[in-house]
């Protein structure tokens, strides 16, 4: 067990909530983490609380969001009592912004419209991405579905073929000790299209929303988690507080 708590990248904050707790003492390193949600579920506040976590306990981090720009990316963070600027000035936390609409991840968008290039190369050969302990993707199912070439290829049912080459590229580097964490939306891509990475996932947790009476209680549902450092429930109960971030709720609804 020491062996491998001593390879566990903690989530931190136990002062604050008991996430690091519920998934026994953090996440082991060499991963890949899939999170998956509907629109609202909470992914980008889960990844969001990750990211901050990670860095607060001395990781380096790279977070890479389709949806915000470094201002929406403070604003929100601020608002969960996720303090990160300090972080974002040393260096220890680099976020990026994926511009989709410039038809890049990583490209500026004045660039010639004629050397554009299909999206999960250009996601490959962007080295500074991936020098940090975590990367995180927040939402990778919008990289996937603006690919042409990955798109063509789950249109002729490929899709296994046309995730090898991003896979066999998130194997490299998780063999180095890193953790990359993406999350998607499936109702955005399918199905075929997130299979190849849920069957990949060392850890699978999907976001779930019930309403009970007029209440939506939240929890994450750990569908596999390989490596874990202490037991760890199936299920957990959560809530996203302005001002306080991520809550660990006692309850949670099977």
């Amino acid at each position: 067990m020491a062996n491998k708590l001593r390879n566990m990248f903690s989530l931190g904050l136990d002062d604050r909530d008991r996430l690091n707790k519920e998934l026994g003492g953090g996440i082991p390193s060499g991963s890949i983490v899939l999170i998956e949600g509907d629109y609202g579920a909470g992914k980008s506040a889960i990844s969001q609380r990750f990211a901050y976590g990670f860095c607060e306990t001395g990781k380096s981090v790279t977070f890479l969001s389709t949806e915000l720009d470094i201002r929406g990316f403070l604003d929100q963070m601020n608002s969960l009592n996720y303090n990160v600027e300090e972080h974002l000035l040393f260096e220890n936390l680099l976020f990026l912004h994926g511009d989709l609409d410039s038809g890049s991840v990583l490209r500026s968008s004045n660039e010639e419209d004629n050397s554009r290039k299909d999206l999960l190369n250009d996601l490959m050969d962007a080295d500074t991405l991936w020098s940090a302990d975590v990367i995180i993707i927040d939402t990778f199912d919008a990289i996937l579905r603006n690919d042409p070439k990955f798109e063509a290829l789950v249109r002729q049912n490929e899709e296994r073929q046309a995730a090898l080459e991003i896979i066999s590229f998130f194997r490299e580097i998780i063999s180095q000790g890193k953790v990359i964490l993406l999350t998607v939306d499936p109702s955005t891509v399918g199905d075929e299209a997130i299979g190849p990475f849920r069957s990949i996932a060392d850890i699978y947790v999907e976001l779930e929303m019930i309403e009970v009476g007029n209440d939506i209680r939240r929890q994450l549902f750990i569908k596999r988690f390989a490596g874990m450092g202490q037991q760890v429930g199936d299920r957990i109960g959560y809530s996203v507080r302005s001002d306080v971030g991520i809550v660990i709720e006692n309850r949670s609804v099977a």
